[in-house]
């Protein structure tokens, strides 16, 4: 029976500071049988300063999918068991996933403890719409990728975060600011709730140079948000947005490859953004 199971509980821990964690989580952190963490060294550090003494076990990437077997079995006999990551809430871009779907599948009952979140945090004090969002997570690691990433966002809307590190961050701008125009309003928040938080909202181009320029800029944890594309009448030729759009595509591959993309992208008419594409060879010395 399902009420004999011990119940998974997915504990929100701090993102720097120790003291944005709730008492609910300091006291479910006492009172489960086990803490699954992403870095067991990491979580002892939090563990001590609020004297917890709890077994604590590896849950992390490489080992999840093993790992969740192991878990699963300890909730079927009834133990409970908290699952952590190694800063903010489990889950957003962090292992457990595996451990989560089984847990429901198996009918244990899964208790969230809602805490800290460098995303929802960043937002809160980022100063741009938070109506609708998108999370994009982690970027991919080559140039390319990003890029190909980058050209999809353009036409979005909505506001869009994603996370990012210290040894990718300046390739990351450098990579958004040949897709995306210069004056994309971004917000770069680092090292948030730690001694050194840095929040800065302007232009991607002035963004950019503030990173090349300041080497603590490319120092911690990152979150970027970047404003969503302005909404421009449909013209009887292109809008300058969608002629960007199409000048980007043409720079990356053929022009018969861009103007696909470009109808794709953007809706528009294929005969006239083949005529915008011959005009713009023609105007640069490329026909």
């Amino acid at each position: 029976m399902s009420n004999q199971y011990g119940k998974l509980y997915v504990v929100a821990t701090p993102i720097g500071n120790l003291a944005d964690i709730s008492f609910r989580a300091v006291e479910t952190l006492k009172q489960v049988d086990l803490i699954a963490a992403e870095d067991t060294r990491h979580v002892k550090s939090l563990l001590q300063h609020y004297g917890i003494s709890n077994k604590v076990v590896s849950f992390h990437q490489h080992n999840e999918d093993k790992a969740a077997d192991s878990l699963l079995e300890k909730l079927r006999s009834g133990l409970s068991v908290a699952l952590v990551s190694d800063a903010g809430t489990p889950l957003l871009s962090d292992p457990g996933m595996p451990l989560v779907c089984k847990a429901k599948e198996s009918g244990v009952t899964v208790v969230p403890i809602p805490g800290a979140c460098a995303l929802i945090a960043a937002l809160s004090a980022a100063g741009l719409p938070v109506t609708k969002f998108s999370f994009e997570g982690f970027l991919p690691r080559t140039s390319s990728a990003r890029k190909a990433f980058f050209t999809e966002k353009l036409t979005s809307q909505t506001t869009w975060i994603f996370y990012e590190s210290s040894h990718r961050i300046l390739s990351a701008l450098q990579d958004m600011a040949v897709v995306l125009p210069a004056e994309t309003e971004i917000v770069i928040a680092r090292e948030l709730t730690k001694l050194y938080e840095t929040i800065i909202k302007m232009p991607l181009s002035q963004a950019l140079e503030r990173v090349v320029q300041d080497d603590n800029m490319r120092k911690g944890e990152f979150v970027v948000i970047v404003d969503g594309a302005k909404k421009v009448a449909q013209v009887d030729g292109l809008s300058a947005e969608q002629e960007h759009i199409l000048k980007v595509l043409m720079r990356e591959c053929s022009t018969k490859t861009a103007v696909v993309l470009a109808t794709e992208i953007l809706g528009v008419k294929k005969k006239l953004l083949y005529q915008a594409a011959l005009a713009l060879e023609k105007s640069t010395g490329e026909a």
